[in-house]
């Protein structure tokens, strides 16, 4: 009976062994097709990028003569003379004007936007969910549409050519979608810390501060990163309100380089473009992590 049932057990062991090795192949081919598929399509993706860097070290003649990114005879000649402008500034001065505009941006933001969306999701006034559906519908407002009254508004106050325009809106919540955001990731967030500063003593503020701030990191870093690559992207915004070409952001710094009457060089104009998606490009990939973290998940687990 045993001699019987050994070369049984032997049989179905390797044709487990069989089995296993099948699918285990199977499972390889799978990944393998699906990582191939993602590799060509991130390549589609990023070829214009690509081109972009490797043009930029092109003469002027060779970005039409040779259609592939790798440059024949590499040159940093555009990085040279875009850097000079054909203004008596140089594309330096433009970056700080971008940063000017930028970085007091990117904190009014999310200082004004912290403070409404705690208040949205944490206390109960009157007119509450009216101001909240205001807020709601501002979002189906295209920008174009209060585009001349703010400008009538920032006419009248005198704030044209100035920073003025590009700040104030920011430092007071006038960016709906942030707003609505943080109140959508507050309201995942328990209260129970909260509560337990009340009992402790503290403060609204202190609570906002201390408690609720830190929790919100994860949210007010994907908030800065939307508001920095937005604000540095800007192109119409600067073109409306700001007319002195010393206080031009590099968005409107790289038109100057382009002149329709007259011939002009791509490569320095494909140099500056890549010198000007670096500090974005650099940001993102620096808070990348805490910009996946707030933008999948509405708040903290547990």
């Amino acid at each position: 009976m045993v001699e019987h049932t050994l070369p049984t057990v032997i049989d179905r062991d390797a044709d487990l062994e069989r089995s296993t090795a099948r699918e285990n192949r199977r499972h390889t081919v799978v990944a393998a097709l699906r990582y191939g598929l993602l590799l060509i399509v991130g390549l589609i993706m990023l070829y214009p990028l690509i081109w972009l860097v490797g043009a930029s070290f092109k003469t002027n003649s060779e970005i039409f003569a040779n259609p592939g990114f790798i440059p024949q005879s590499p040159t940093v000649s555009g990085y040279v003379e875009g850097w000079k402008t054909s203004t008596p500034y140089t594309f330096g001065r433009f970056f700080l004007n971008t940063f000017w505009i930028v970085i007091p941006k990117v904190i009014g933001t999310a200082l004004s936007c912290t403070a409404v969306a705690y208040g949205f999701a944490r206390f109960e006034f009157p007119g509450k969910k009216t101001l909240f559906a205001s807020l709601i519908g501002t979002l189906l407002l295209p920008n174009v549409v209060t585009r001349i009254p703010q400008y009538v508004l920032f006419r009248d106050l005198g704030w044209l050519d100035t920073f003025l325009p590009l700040w104030v809106p920011s430092a007071f919540a006038g960016d709906a979608f942030f707003v609505f955001m943080l109140v959508q990731f507050l309201r995942a967030i328990p209260r129970d810390m909260e509560e337990a500063a009340r009992v402790d003593g503290a403060t609204s503020w202190q609570t906002l501060v201390f408690i609720v701030v830190p929790l919100l990191a994860p949210a007010l870093v994907s908030v800065c990163l939307f508001q920095f690559m937005w604000t540095m992207n800007d192109f119409l915004g600067p073109l409306v309100y700001v007319s002195s070409v010393e206080k031009y952001p590099i968005s409107l710094a790289l038109k100057l380089s382009i002149d329709t009457t007259e011939a002009f060089q791509w490569n320095r104009v494909l140099s500056m473009s890549v010198l000007a998606i670096t500090p974005a490009l650099v940001v993102f990939f620096l808070a990348q992590k805490y910009f996946i973290q707030g933008i999948s998940t509405g708040g903290i687990k547990g």
